[in-house]
């Protein structure tokens, strides 16, 4: 049961996901929830700005959810689609007409994706081998799915920085 005094990981075990997954779970619902609280009311206008010659909080919101969608991807043992190459390349794009909620809901709905699918994977497959990217380095189940989730918490520490920066800058 969530309970938002605490993280999550601190919230108990989520329902039908196998204990080895239950930390990678707890981690991206943790990013789900930092994204929102750190981009509530985040002034549209600098969703794209870089600061310091860093990412900006677009490209942070759009990263998280393409990072998540490919390890997914991985994870089952398939190979990303031409519309997962197509996102990959706008991830960091200037989009005038971009809703900061949009991108918000966006990694919701990748983060609820994963966690339904966490709910399918026999914990004896999480050792299984797979690839990543065109090299086909090699990895395992489990280790896609714990990338999804630290990649996530690092970037979800990045956007925070960049969101406070910019947001003092304007103050």
């Amino acid at each position: 049961m969530e309970n938002e005094e605490y993280e999550f990981w601190l919230s108990g075990p989520i329902e039908g996901v196998p204990d080895l997954l239950q930390p990678a779970a707890h981690a991206l619902l943790q990013s789900e929830r930092e994204l929102k609280k750190y981009t509530a009311d985040f002034p549209k206008e600098l969703l794209w700005a870089k600061t310091a010659g860093r990412a900006s909080v677009g490209f942070h919101m759009n990263h998280v959810t393409g990072v998540l969608d490919r390890m997914l991807t991985y994870a089952k043992g398939e190979s990303l689609s031409d519309e997962q190459f197509t996102f990959l390349k706008q991830e960091g794009t200037f989009k005038l007409n971009t809703e900061v909620i949009h991108l918000q809901e966006q990694f919701s709905a990748k983060v609820e994706e994963a966690i339904g699918y966490f709910k399918t994977v026999p914990e004896n497959s999480l050792t299984e081998d797979r690839t990543v990217g065109r090299k086909n380095l090699p990895t395992t189940v489990i280790g896609l799915l714990f990338h999804a989730a630290e990649h996530s918490q690092r970037h979800i520490g990045q956007l925070l920085v960049t969101v406070s920066i910019l947001q003092a800058d304007i103050s």
